[in-house]
């Protein structure tokens, strides 16, 4: 028997900190493929910042290597950033959709500090621990509906690393254009891994309280991915 939604008169998981990222006048991006002026800022400024952690993490131009690489940052940004587009972006947009489906009003929203963190880690310690921010919606879910907009990210971090790997091994490998496939698929592997971890707020744990199949069937697909990849994944 499926579960009543309930009647809600507040924001959904929010503290208060994070309600007052709610701006005023920007309710109407609930709508179905809508978005507000602040989302979009938020989104272009922690794809920035990701962008430029990640090119010093696969250069290896860190502080602790002693900038050792430093001449592929021209080189590695672009494609960092092709990269962030095609797994962050996809990601996050792909639980704000799934959220939209269910009528909910859903954005994303950074958080400054942690991406600040990203950013200190990669350039001193050549190490990305990425929590850019999140996509929140306003109103109760039924347990279903958290399950499967927890699920959208990751699942969508799989299919493209799936067909990115294919692509990479058997059509592109050791070729330019091979190269930014398989990082591509490195850095979806990697996202959907982390994020399917079932700790705390992780998607994980979120699909895990829905359905732990379709958590463990993720999980061991994501692994795979990773497996496959990491040995063979193009560095700069």
């Amino acid at each position: 028997m499926q579960e009543r939604r309930k009647i809600y008169t507040s924001f959904h998981e929010l503290s208060p900190s994070e309600y007052m990222y709610f701006p005023k006048g920007t309710l109407d991006a609930g709508s179905p493929g809508k978005f507000s002026q602040t989302e979009i800022t938020h989104l272009l400024l922690a794809m920035g910042v990701l962008t430029i952690a990640f090119s010093f993490a696969f250069t290896g131009s860190s502080l602790r290597s002693g900038f050792n690489n430093i001449q592929a940052l021209p080189l590695a940004l672009p494609i960092s950033f092709l990269g962030i587009l095609t797994a962050f972006f996809v990601h996050e947009l792909s639980h704000k959709f799934m959220a939209q489906k269910y009528g909910l009003w859903s954005e994303f929203r950074m958080y400054p500090r942690w991406l600040l963190l990203s950013l200190f880690f990669a350039v001193f310690t050549g190490f990305v621990f990425a929590a850019p921010g999140a996509v929140m919606f306003r109103g109760e879910t039924r347990n279903f509906e958290m399950g499967r907009i927890a699920a959208a990210g990751p699942l969508a971090n799989i299919v493209i690393a799936a067909i990115t790997y294919l692509l990479y091994r058997f059509v592109f490998f050791e070729t330019p254009f091979g190269k930014f496939l398989g990082f591509i698929c490195l850095i979806n592997a990697l996202l959907g891994t982390f994020n399917l971890l079932p700790f705390g707020s992780f998607d994980g744990m979120k699909v895990i309280r829905w359905n732990g199949i379709v958590w463990a069937a993720l999980f061991i697909i994501a692994i795979v991915m990773m497996i496959l990849i990491f040995p063979i994944a193009p560095l700069f």
